[in-house]
């Protein structure tokens, strides 16, 4: 535990921080870099030259600083970057170089308000807040390990079957190339890949949601093509049937969590519908309360899993679902391919509506904002949405 003192010095460097912004913790991976280039094999550069990392690290280090005498009320956080970590396999040892340059960027960007007082106190912080995420991480490692089918670190896999699903969204069957099992998963986590290849300039890690239910021998990956992702673009053109993929046990703690006996409504926009896709594939592998799938796409063109949607209708007669197209294409036939034009209205079918259910959420933030406010007009508790993010951590 920190001491009154220690708390009171790091609060008082709120404004400091703010006053600085996101520059502070770009500067930070800056130096970092300079110092420490293999580090490059770990963070998402493509989120560094987008700006998301930096900015999404601030944020977590001003609430931090905001919380400094209320640690609970970051768990939630705390547990979804533990989550995170664990897909980029971040070590102890780590922790101690990123905890030396974010003193040394306060020293160089603070002038004279950062005082030795202050540096000692934000040390005694950091110190903290690292031993909560080591203990945390070593936990989910250990986990991992332990589990039937589980590993700790990469194994190989082999890519079995690869799968276009839309214009935009490919699915790859992966199984590994030691012939045991796999172990379980959360309906909602993701996979980590390391992957290795001549097109890349350093190692890189990306992380995609698992897009069916747990089987035990092999997993399922559905990647979009990002026409600005370096991974997504190869995994779509370079990689074939036949080749393997080092990767990381499953992780993330946005799945499902609600009960058979409650009704539950899922919602998605784009490739959102990835992990949301798992959860569905769970829930109907036995007798549940009525569920609901509520899809938006940008066309028929992007529209993922339409047919295995309507294979599912026809099986189950508690299943029903909704499908919204922002611009139908010519081809796009209403009542056939879609339900709805323009962006997801539940008002549209406000009487089917579940309120009494759970909600879980996940497509783009501006989407997720979207929805939910229309859910809250409707009387759905805070309680009762569950939402992701992907990238860096950001709220609603």
């Amino acid at each position: 535990m920190l001491d009154q003192k220690t708390i009171s010095v790091v609060k008082s460097t709120i404004p400091l921080l703010e006053s600085a912004g996101p520059e502070l913790t770009k500067h930070f991976y800056q130096r970092m870099f300079s110092h420490h280039p293999e580090l490059k094999d770990i963070f998402n550069l493509a989120h560094q030259r987008k700006g998301d990392q930096p900015v999404a690290l601030f944020n977590a280090v001003a609430a931090y600083a905001k919380n400094i005498d209320n640690l609970a009320a970051l768990g939630p956080a705390v547990e979804k970057i533990a989550q995170k970590h664990t897909g980029f396999l971040i070590t102890a040892e780590q922790y101690n170089i990123v905890g030396h340059h974010l003193l040394e960027t306060l020293k160089e960007l603070g002038g004279e308000a950062v005082t030795d007082e202050v540096i000692d106190a934000w040390g005694k912080a950091y110190g903290l807040l690292a031993d909560i995420f080591i203990q945390r991480e070593s936990q989910i490692y250990d986990d991992a390990a332990a589990h039937d089918g589980g590993w700790r670190g990469t194994r190989n896999f082999r890519i079995t079957a690869k799968k276009q699903e839309s214009s935009v969204i490919t699915s790859f069957e992966l199984t590994p190339v030691d012939g045991g099992p796999v172990m379980g998963f959360e309906p909602g986590q993701y996979l980590s890949l390391k992957v290795v290849h001549p097109d890349l300039e350093n190692i890189e890690i990306r992380q995609y949601s698992l897009s069916d239910a747990p089987n035990g021998k092999s997993y399922r990956i559905s990647v979009k093509r990002d026409p600005e992702g370096v991974v997504s673009q190869l995994l779509h053109d370079k990689f074939a049937v036949g080749d393997q993929l080092a990767v990381i046990p499953p992780a993330g703690d946005f799945f499902l969590k609600t009960s058979a006996e409650k009704p539950l409504t899922l919602i998605s926009g784009g490739v959102g519908l990835t992990p949301v896709m798992s959860m569905l594939n769970q829930r109907l592998n036995g007798e549940t309360a009525e569920t609901l799938w509520l899809h938006a796409s940008e066309d028929g063109a992007a529209h993922a899993f339409g047919e295995e949607i309507n294979h599912k209708l026809a099986q189950h007669n508690k299943l029903a679902a909704y499908t919204w197209y922002r611009v139908p294409g010519a081809t796009d036939i209403q009542g056939s391919h879609y339900d709805f034009a323009g962006t997801m209205d539940l008002n549209a079918i406000n009487g089917t509506l579940p309120t009494n259910g759970d909600f879980y959420i996940c497509g783009p933030v501006g989407f997720m904002a979207h929805v939910k406010a229309q859910l809250t007009t409707m009387g759905v508790a805070d309680a009762q949405i569950h939402y992701e993010v992907f990238g860096p951590h950001k709220g609603l």
